[in-house]
This record gives C-alpha cells, sequence and structure tokens, in this order.
C-alpha cells in the first residue's frame, strides 16, 4: 500500500472479481439506468491538473449494497495528444481500475460497471475522490505523454442522464469514421487484450470492419492506440494471407490467436460464428446466439432485464459465452458490428437474424433491410422458441423462404 493511497495498487489484482457477498456498493452496471465515461482532450490552460469534483452523493454517503448512476468524465492536456487517442485513453479506465485492490472495472461507454468491495471500504476508499487521485497517478506514471489530468464523478441522476446524450454524439463520431475503410485497404490489424486479466485465452482482433467487442475501440483508434504506448495492451497484427474471404480468416489473425490463447485456439474466423468463431471476453456488449429451432440467430445486449427465446437470460447466456472462450453459435460482439457489411458473413449477415430486444431493433432500424424489419420478432412477438417459430413463419422471413444466398 502506498503512503498516498488508502489501497494498494498494481496488476496483481487485475482479474479480482467482487460477488455480490462482497459488495459494498457498485455503479452502473445492469441495475443502474444511467452511466457513461467519458475522456475529453483539452488545451493544458483548460485542464485544472488534479482536480476532483463529485457532484451527487460520495460513497461514503450511500447505502451499503446499493446500485448508483455514475458519470466519469476525464479532462486531459499534452502537448502530443491528438484528439483520436481520447477513446484510447477512456479504456484504460477499464485497465486502471482495475489495479486498484478492491474496484472492479467492466464494459465501457454507455455500459460502464464499477465495483467496490466491502474490505476496501474498510480499508477507507470511502470517496470518489480517492478513486480520482489514483486514476489521475496512473494516468501520469504510465502514459508520459498525458500531462494533465482533471476528473468529474457524478452521481446525481438527473445529471447523468442529461449528459448521456452528448456522450452517445461523441461515441457514434467517433464510430462513423470508418465509412467506407474495408479490409482490403489496410496492411494491418490490431489486437487488443486488455480483458486478459478476466479471460485469458481471449484476444480481440480489431479490423475496420469489425471493432472491438466492448465496442470501444474501432481501428483507427487501435492505430492510434499502438502509437501512444507500443509496448501497450493494444498493438499490431499483420493480415498474412487471406485464406477465406467469406468467413474472415488470415494467417495473420490465426498466428495472433495461437499466440495469445496460449495454444488453446489456432484459427479464427472473423465474420462467422460457426467453426472457429471469434473468442469472447467478458465486456461484450452483446452476444449473437444461434437458435436450432428456426435455423437463425438472435441479438441480446446486456441492458435486456428479460429472457431471450431460448429461455436464458443475457447474465447466463454470457457466463456460456465468455472467459476467452470459442463458444461456437454464440458470439460475444459490438453492437456496431451488425452496421458492418461483413456482419457473419459467412452466415447470412442480418438476413439471418430473427430475434432481438425491440430497443435495439427500434436503434439500428437504419441499417436493417427494410423488407426484413418487419420480419424480426421482439420480446413483443416471441417469448419461447414455439412463438418465435409461429411468427417467423406467419410473417414469411426471408431466410426461410429460401430468399438468402450464401456468398
Amino acid at each position: 500500500m502506498t503512503e498516498a493511497f488508502p489501497v494498494d495498487i498494481g496488476p496483481q489484482y487485475e482479474g479480482d472479481v467482487i460477488r455480490k457477498a462482497d459488495l459494498y456498493v457498485e455503479f452502473g452496471g445492469p441495475k443502474a439506468k444511467s452511466k457513461f465515461e467519458l475522456v475529453t482532450l483539452n488545451s493544458p490552460a483548460e485542464v485544472e491538473h488534479g482536480r476532483i469534483e463529485v457532484i451527487g452523493p460520495d460513497i461514503f454517503e450511500l447505502e451499503e449494497g446499493g446500485s448508483y448512476p455514475l458519470a466519469i468524465l476525464i479532462d486531459v492536456a499534452g502537448e502530443r495528444l491528438e484528439k483520436e487517442t481520447e477513446p484510447v485513453i477512456e479504456r484504460r479506465i477499464h485497465m486502471y481500475t482495475n489495479y486498484i485492490q478492491g474496484l472492479y472495472h467492466m464494459n465501457q461507454r454507455e455500459d460502464a460497471w464499477v465495483r467496490l468491495s466491502k474490505d476496501a471500504y474498510k480499508m477507507g476508499l470511502k470517496s470518489l475522490r480517492d478513486f480520482g487521485k489514483i486514476l489521475i497517478f496512473l494516468y501520469t506514471s504510465e502514459l508520459s505523454v498525458i500531462e494533465r489530468v482533471a476528473i468529474t464523478f457524478i452521481t446525481d441522476e438527473k445529471r447523468v442522464q442529461e449528459l448521456l446524450p452528448h456522450a452517445l454524439e461523441v461515441y457514434h463520431a467517433r464510430d462513423e469514421r470508418l465509412k467506407g475503410l474495408r479490409e482490403e485497404d489496410v496492411d494491418q490489424f490490431y489486437g487488443c487484450v486488455l480483458c486478459q486479466s478476466f479471460a485469458p485465452t481471449h484476444a480481440c482482433i480489431i479490423t475496420p470492419e469489425r471493432l472491438s467487442l466492448c465496442g470501444a475501440i474501432n481501428w483507427f483508434d487501435g492505430r492510434a492506440a499502438y502509437q501512444l504506448d507500443p509496448e501497450g495492451p493494444i498493438f499490431e497484427v499483420p493480415k498474412g494471407e487471406l485464406l477465406d474471404p467469406v468467413k474472415g480468416e488470415y494467417s495473420g489473425a490465426n498466428q495472433v490467436i495461437a499466440e495469445r490463447s496460449l495454444g488453446q485456439y489456432n484459427r479464427v474466423y472473423l465474420h462467422s460464428a460457426f467453426e472457429h468463431p471469434h473468442t469472447s471476453c467478458g465486456c461484450f456488449q452483446s452476444i449473437c446466439f444461434y437458435i436450432p429451432e428456426v435455423d437463425g440467430f438472435g441479438v441480446v445486449h446486456r441492458d435486456f432485464a428479460g429472457k431471450t427465446p431460448i429461455g436464458a437470460s443475457f447474465s447466463t447466456m454470457a457466463g456460456n459465452t465468455g472467459g476467452g472462450r470459442q463458444a461456437e453459435g454464440s458470439l460475444g460482439m459490438a453492437l456496431e458490428y451488425m452496421r458492418s457489411p461483413k456482419f457473419l458473413r459467412a452466415d447470412g449477415g442480418l438476413y439471418r437474424v430473427m430475434w432481438m430486444p425491440k430497443e435495439i431493433k427500434e436503434r439500428y432500424r437504419d441499417v436493417i433491410p427494410e423488407n426484413l424489419y418487419d420480419k424480426i420478432a421482439t420480446e413483443e412477438n416471441a417469448t419461447n422458441t414455439d412463438e418465435l417459430v409461429e411468427f417467423v413463419d406467419k410473417v414469411g422471413h426471408p431466410w426461410l423462404r429460401g430468399e438468402v444466398e450464401l456468398p
């Protein structure tokens, strides 16, 4: 334990999970409606280094065992920093929080989730200001290009809700940069192992048409992260030989998966949920799952509280999908992957999707083909496989009618 902080700090705490019995309080996660993390690059004059502000109740003012809203706003400055490094620095919140004894961090962006253990609270970690001091220490110690850091924590739900739309706009603008860029246009991909503390055999392969499972790192972000910290958790992945243009198999990606999975896997299809699907971590935004009764897929996201037609909730399915496994027919993924022209290209793409929560269906209405939109069931149409079979048969889903040809 350092003299300046109430708890110890170091990578040895990565992978520590805080279970319900050990929980003091949690912020964000599935029980909190409003949460997000956002890093903004400013000029040095705009960032008061070391400033930490808490808007709303602090940890010591909260009821033990509760789930609370949280926004983490981090302002950074540095002469060598560029705008495109914002999401890279933002994703380090996950890494650095998990360095802190008694803190646990999962997910990202508007899905952020932070847990504090009872032991850490007893040791003196009773204020978000202490959390902020540690984050500032780690940012400036680990990344020398960051010269000034100020952090605002917001636990006031109304204020978090007011600021969330702006954060979503920023996330959307970052993702929009990729439009038009294809895997064929670049010489290398990027890999990320930020989640290996929880999923030892997992590595994200990030391409222009497949962003990280957490949804926080696209190809441009991967390039910026590698340039910012060449020895860090995000690295270059040589494409190598294109072995299968439909399934998205590259010799370079295969080599990285073999190395980073400790020999557990030696092949990966970037655009298929079968045979050799991409490994899944634990921070994925959603799960694409195979439904044998309709020979199609369902998609469920982390915030969906109900059960899918196969009778399992997101949390149950996540336990069987994540951990660094290649789980055939159950694929952790970023929701924005559905916008990719290569989304499950080998398996029928969006035309093979038959169920998703209404919220996701409406959010991605612009990318779902017009002749398919009304033929995808939601929780309002089907709560079990019998109802799903009846629905897709009644509406004449194009996959079941044989109107979709695989490439």
